[in-house]
């Protein structure tokens, strides 16, 4: 029930009804919400990562070859007010790419660093197989929060020094 039985199909069902192969049903190995994150990523996109407000992550797995850029859009409050991501990798990568822009969002971002990639893991139903791509989320959560960080920092010297 927690799979996602009808996307994934013998590639023999697409090819001429002709053949007299049985049609063989072969379970999805994504969760349901992984799929989901899949087909309708959410905040997928880049932001101008010139602007001070803007924080940049880009991290990546040499095992796998997963590539994953996010980017955080931080108000004068401290909230996470927009996030954007681009990802290459497998669903898994995606999906958790997309999920970390979801919750980054509206949170301080003391809050956004306190996301686990266990969480985003459960949340996904991810395989143990695919654990480094939460790991690879939460790692771009926080490379994007140190580059934000470190704008401010810049800025702040930059004030101090034409004083």
């Amino acid at each position: 029930a927690a799979l996602l039985q009808p996307r994934c199909v013998s590639p023999l069902l697409f090819v001429s009804r002709r053949l007299s192969a049985p049609e063989i049903k072969f379970p999805c190995p994504y969760h349901k919400k992984v799929v989901d994150h899949y087909e309708n990523p959410r905040n997928v996109g880049s932001l101008d990562k010139n602007a001070k407000n803007v924080g940049t992550g880009l991290v990546g797995a040499p095992a796998c070859g997963d590539v994953m850029k996010l980017q955080i859009e931080v108000d004068d409050e401290g909230k996470i007010v927009d996030a954007k991501f681009k990802t290459f990798g497998c669903g898994s990568a995606i999906a958790s790419s997309s999920l970390a822009t979801e919750w980054v969002k509206g949170k301080s971002i003391d809050e956004a660093l306190k996301i686990k990639n266990t969480e985003i893991a459960k949340e996904l139903s991810l395989p143990p197989v695919k654990l480094h791509c939460s790991m690879l989320a939460e790692d771009a959560i926080k490379a994007a929060l140190a580059d934000y960080r470190l704008k401010q920092k810049k800025d702040e010297e930059a004030v101090k020094v034409s004083n």
